[in-house]
Order: structure tokens, then sequence, then C-alpha cells
């Protein structure tokens, strides 16, 4: 290698001192530029990509959202269905309400139909007189002294329900206290 060659420091001797070193510096310029509007390209894809993905995720979260509105509207109406002949029996007791003893049944039948309505759609009552008084189940309104094993339930003041394994509502009940 010539001196000229190590001073160029291309290592070639072609007669024209930096000849190469320009070219690859050429080539990388190019390079550099292709790469650039390569990833500039994939960068506009991805961003589309993201925006179509973002466009999808909120479509479907309003799809989502109509379809358990519309669940919601179509169980009241399931319930409601099931309660019309508890209303229909109701009324065929009002029209009967000057004749005590039909009245009384009539009274009866309805309430046997909405207790057995509730129980299909998962509604049970809350045991709670003589049980062992429960503050999940029960809501103690008054305590009164007894000779009786205490903290157990003596009255139902109101009964107390639950849907599936859900509480709606607790019982009201008194509630045994010892002396």
């Amino acid at each position: 290698m010539s001196s000229t060659d190590k001073q160029n420091g291309t290592g070639q001797s072609d007669g024209q001192p930096g000849t190469s070193a320009q070219n690859v510096a050429g080539q990388s310029t190019e390079t550099a530029e292709e790469e650039l509007q390569r990833l500039r390209s994939e960068r506009t894809t991805l961003m589309d990509r993201l925006a179509r993905q973002q466009a999808e995720f909120e479509n479907s979260r309003k799809r989502s959202m109509k379809a358990q509105a519309e669940f919601r509207e179509y169980a009241v109406a399931d319930v409601a269905k099931s309660l019309l002949p508890v209303l229909d029996s109701l009324e065929r007791a009002l029209g009967h309400k000057n004749e005590p003893g039909t009245f009384c049944s009539g009274v009866e039948l309805i309430y046997r139909q909405l207790q057995e309505a509730l129980n299909k759609m998962g509604v049970k009552q809350v045991a709670a007189e003589g049980e062992p008084f429960n503050p999940e189940l029960h809501e103690a309104i008054e305590a009164v002294d007894s000779d009786s094993e205490g903290n157990r339930v003596l009255d139902e003041l109101q009964r107390g329900y639950t849907f599936k394994d859900r509480l709606l509502r607790p019982a009201m009940v008194r509630v045994s206290r010892q002396k």
C-alpha cells in the first residue's frame, strides 16, 4: 500500500484519492435515507393499525353496553310477565270483596301465586323466627328480656328475602336477651 492510500484511508490504489470513501459515505447516506423512509412508513402503518384497533374497541364497548341495556329491559319484562297472573287474580278477588269467604280465599291464592313467581326467579324468604340472630340476615329492631336462650329471634316483624345468594332485604326482628 502506498503512503497516499494510507493517507486517504481507503487502502486502495485506484489513482483517485478518497473516491471509495465518498462512495461508502454516499451509499451510507442513501441507505440511511431509505431506512428512515422505511421506518416512517412502518410508523404510519402502525399508527393506522392502532387507530383502527381503538375504533374497533370503542365500537365493541358501545355494542356491549347496548346489549347489557337490552338484557336489563328484557329481564324486567320477564319479571313483569311472571307477575301478570298475580295481578289477574287480585282483580278477580277485588271483584268479590263483598263476599267475605271468597275474598279471603282469593287473597290467599294471590299470596301463593306471588310466592311461586318469586321462587321461580330465585327469591327466597330468610328464616327468622326461632333462629339464632344473624346480623348478616336479620336486623334487630328490639331486644327483649327473656328467660330462654339469649340472642335468638323471637318475632319477625318484616320478612327478609334473598335473591340467589345475595340479601335483598334483611328480616326485621325482635331478639331475645337473657336476663
